[in-house]
């Protein structure tokens, strides 16, 4: 959650602001608070910010801003407006009401993502009357996984324990209908690397490959920069120097193509030997007509990159009606089947170039730079002595 999502501090007093804008309005609203900058200051002001998106969302925003102003004690106006809400929400239009208040405190990506796959669980329920709880958790229990049930109803639950909070219905009747959260299961392939000869073997697949070897300079890109798939696919040539000796990593971008900050926030500049591979590759693709707003990678259908995109060269592609589906395994699957290598997701590519950094004698710190973590994190997640241990080529 971006806990300080609309809060400022006035640049003159010192004093924290509420800033924000409101669909149908073209005016930027900005409410003083009058309190200083502190820890408790600001759990006061996210309270009354929660409020007004409380409002937002319910249709029922104050545009005078003047019931959200914040007094001194004793001037608290003593008649309170209480809303009417309307009585009988089902649960569609309690999630859609919920998710329009939660749209003004969290990410984009998360509503897109997280929230419209809860809006679509919704519609394939059999009854989304409130006082069919019992119906619709078995339902859920009998036709979903494990992990999607207890994730389904733990939004459920929340979605109305904020509804009764704001006097939308009387009581929440999926708080006592949660389930048991399933263990996580016992693999730390997320967290792995490919040797340095599997690196290669991968990187030559992809050379060799009748459909995917327009794929291979991403491929590299990924395994010699060890920068985050979702940050490659945002890299545009104006982040690229002339000479391709500098890459300014400051952006990312999910499966919607929605463009945000890095994972952490954080801006780096990666960089690159004159006559190292890297720069090389750069150089090659790119072409006199690039402008500084092209993407440096694209699809091989000239769109902007996704992780879908992605998964389709990588692990597998699907064809087919519901009925008769054909699988058409991507460059890795294809070598993990032949066991040639074990099968790890695109984010090994990160791994393996941290891991064999640091193992070549690149300090932690440097390398922390340069993928855009902090040291402890490389220590904890990059560092991988049973594949280091192998016979180390020139790395």
């Amino acid at each position: 959650m971006l806990d300080d999502q609309w809060i400022n501090t006035d640049p003159r007093t010192k004093k924290l602001l509420i800033r924000f804008r409101v669909r149908g309005f073209t005016k930027q609203f900005c409410l003083s608070t009058g309190l200083n900058d502190t820890k408790r200051n600001r759990e006061i002001v996210r309270s009354k910010r929660d409020a007004i998106a409380n409002d937002i969302a319910l249709e029922r925003f104050d545009s005078t801003l003047e019931s959200y102003r914040f007094r001194a004690a004793g001037k608290i106006p003593a008649v309170a407006v209480t809303a009417i809400a309307p009585p009988n929400y089902d649960l569609q239009q309690l999630w859609e009401l919920y998710t329009e208040f939660q749209s003004y405190q969290l990410e984009k990506t998360t509503i897109l993502t997280g929230y419209r796959a809860i809006s679509n669980y919704i519609r394939r329920l059999p009854t989304v009357c409130l006082e069919d709880a019992s119906q619709i958790r078995g339902w859920v229990l009998e036709n979903l996984t494990h992990y999607i049930a207890w994730d389904l109803l733990n939004n459920l639950n929340r979605c109305c324990e904020w509804a009764v909070s704001s006097g939308l219905i009387s009581d929440n009747p999926f708080l006592k209908l949660k389930i048991k959260k399933p263990k996580n299961k016992s693999t730390n392939d997320d967290y792995k690397a490919f040797t340095l000869e599997q690196r290669d073997l991968i990187i030559e697949a992809f050379d060799q490959h009748p459909l995917y070897a327009y794929y291979s300079s991403l491929v590299r890109f990924l395994f010699w920069t060890g920068c985050r798939p979702g940050e490659a696919f945002a890299l545009s040539w104006g982040d690229v120097s002339d000479d391709c000796c500098q890459i300014t990593i400051n952006k990312s971008c999910n499966g919607h193509r929605i463009l945000k900050g890095t994972k952490n926030g954080k801006k780096r500049v990666f960089p690159c030997q004159s006559g190292s591979r890297l720069q090389n590759l750069l150089l090659a693709i790119r072409s006199q007509e690039k402008q500084p707003t092209d993407l440096v990678f694209l699809s091989k259908t000239g769109r902007p990159m996704t992780s879908g995109v992605m998964f389709t060269f990588w692990h597998e592609s699907k064809s087919g009606s519901r009925e008769n589906i054909y699988k058409y395994p991507g460059v890795v699957k294809s070598l993990a089947d032949a066991d040639k290598l074990p099968y790890l997701k695109p984010y090994a590519t990160r791994h393996t170039f941290a891991t064999w950094a640091i193992s070549s004698g690149i300090s932690p710190d440097k390398v922390a730079l340069w993928i855009g973590d902090t040291v402890e994190t490389v220590f904890k997640y990059y560092c991988h002595p049973e594949i280091v241990s192998a016979k180390c080529p020139d790395f």
